[in-house]
């Protein structure tokens, strides 16, 4: 499920601060008005977006299909386009497709999106979710922005590399899967355990960073992410034996729960740094300056400054969530009567796991902090995969910084870790490093993702799909 990635109220606080050339508005890409000849990008952009891929009542495979079609179309060989489903699932379907290259002893490059989205009330939206409307300098719809403009950027890639012979060294595997947002089946982490060879690559980019603009759609800062927190629940629960509640006992489960939970809301988890948030907050110290940039830097030359952790934490909640593992309380149940008391209390508590701490070492944390051993934590549904964070080495930043300083010129280029969690949990737990970049840059508030009427500027959707089929050329011929 996708989630806060980049934390924008940051940057754009930081808009102020930053030099007029990475503010600026002028340079490179655009439009998106690179000549395709006889096909179409809008075309299919309008097929996905138009196509239902809720899990109430859409279909993946169905868009898996129509972009399938479209690569055959443009000289895709049967064997080098797969759509796949499981058949408990087949509407959870998506596809597979490969630009083969010329050398063998290279490894592939792969580009994931999904093709699934957040579900969609026609009567809560201004506008049909479902039919895609260009109104006022943005294009409106479910999926616009989440992940339906990179999934068909991708797509659009492969297309115009075959229709130019664009014959790369590595092979580049398109990868468009179903199950990111919500559901029973993740296509994603069907393809990495059961599908491995059909998508093997040396590394694979993803969803996860975007631009930030300010609010005059002033460029802030482009972001490249390397590593995610991991969603996990638990689930704490008390019992006790209950009675009438005329005569109330000291044995309480919603007392004892409350206390636990209150010894929690107190906590914090320790403070950590990897290659990407060292990278994040050392751009940062540079932009902020003043009493932020000192104990940013103090922070950075000892991590151990638990001190000067707390207060670069304090500073901005997307900073704390950035720097540790967090945990909070989101939903209670208890009792079973109003005059009764209660013989059962429970609650979710919510976790968003630093890049590579174990799932079993935050559960062994929580029970220490809550010091009831009647009150019961167990992990709530599956065990997520907490792989660390990958390597942020030039082989991922060069290629981006290159394409990125040629159309926008001045703008930064910010490493970051999600403070969330895509599909890149899985494949990078699988040993497949994958990086959130996407070169679409965004209004402050999101672009309405997973809210009403999403969006996507015209603009910075034909700038993103420039910056990516640049980009993507540069990767697929490294050495």
């Amino acid at each position: 499920m996708r989630r806060p990635r980049i934390p924008r109220k940051t940057l754009v606080a930081l808009a102020a601060c930053a030099c007029a050339a990475a503010c600026s508005t002028s340079g490179g890409g655009g439009t998106g008005s690179s000549s395709d000849g006889p096909y179409s990008f809008l075309g299919l952009y309008r097929e996905l977006v138009e196509t239902n891929t809720t899990l109430s009542s859409g279909s993946c495979t169905a868009a898996a299909e129509k972009v399938a079609k479209r690569l055959k179309e443009a000289g895709y060989p049967d064997e080098d386009v797969t759509v796949f489903a499981d058949p408990q699932y087949p509407k959870a379907g998506g596809l597979v497709a490969v630009l083969r290259g010329s050398d063998p002893g290279a490894k592939a490059i792969a580009l994931l999106a999904h093709l699934d989205v957040v579900e969609a009330k026609r009567e809560d939206w201004q506008r049909d979710p479902f039919k895609l409307v260009e109104e006022n300098g943005y294009y409106y719809g479910r999926g616009t922005n989440d992940d339906k403009a990179q999934a068909a950027i991708w797509a659009d890639s492969l297309i115009r590399y075959r229709q130019e012979g664009f014959a790369p060294k590595r092979s580049v595997k398109l990868v468009l899967t179903c199950g990111e947002e919500s559901g029973p089946f993740n296509g994603a982490k069907y393809l990495v355990e059961q599908k491995r060879q059909l998508v093997e690559a040396e590394f694979a980019l993803n969803e996860g960073a975007e631009g930030i603009l300010d609010q005059q759609g002033n460029r802030v800062a482009l972001g490249v992410q390397a590593g995610e927190k991991v969603y996990q629940d638990f689930t704490f629960e008390t019992t006790s034996p209950g009675g009438h509640s005329s005569v109330p006992v000291e044995d309480n489960a919603i007392y004892r729960l409350g206390a636990g939970l209150e010894r929690l809301r107190a906590f914090g988890f320790p403070i950590q740094l990897n290659e990407a948030t060292r990278a994040f907050f050392a751009s940062i110290a540079d932009l902020k300056g003043g009493e932020a940039a000192a104990a940013i830097h103090a922070l950075l030359a000892d991590p151990q400054d638990h001190a000067a952790g707390e207060r670069v934490a304090k500073m901005d909640p997307v900073w704390n969530s950035m720097l540790r593992t967090t945990c909070v309380a989101t939903q209670l149940s208890a009792g079973h009567a109003p005059n009764a008391l209660p013989q059962r209390a429970t609650a979710n508590v919510n976790c968003r796991i630093f890049p590579g701490v174990p799932v079993q070492q935050v559960q062994d944390t929580l029970a220490g902090v809550v010091a009831d051993p009647q009150i019961k934590i167990s992990p709530s549904g599956d065990v997520s995969p907490t792989p660390p964070a990958p390597p942020l080495d030039e082989r991922i930043l060069g290629p981006a910084r290159e394409v990125a300083a040629k159309l926008w010129p001045g703008t930064p280029l910010l490493p970051t870790m999600a403070t969330g969690a895509t599909d890149g949990k899985y494949w990078n737990a699988a040993g497949i490093p994958t990086y959130g970049l996407s070169g679409i840059f965004m209004d402050p508030d999101g672009d309405g993702m997973h809210g009403l009427n999403e969006r996507v500027r015209v603009r910075s959707l034909g700038e993103g799909r420039d910056f990516l089929y640049e980009a993507v050329k540069l990767y697929a011929n490294a050495t």
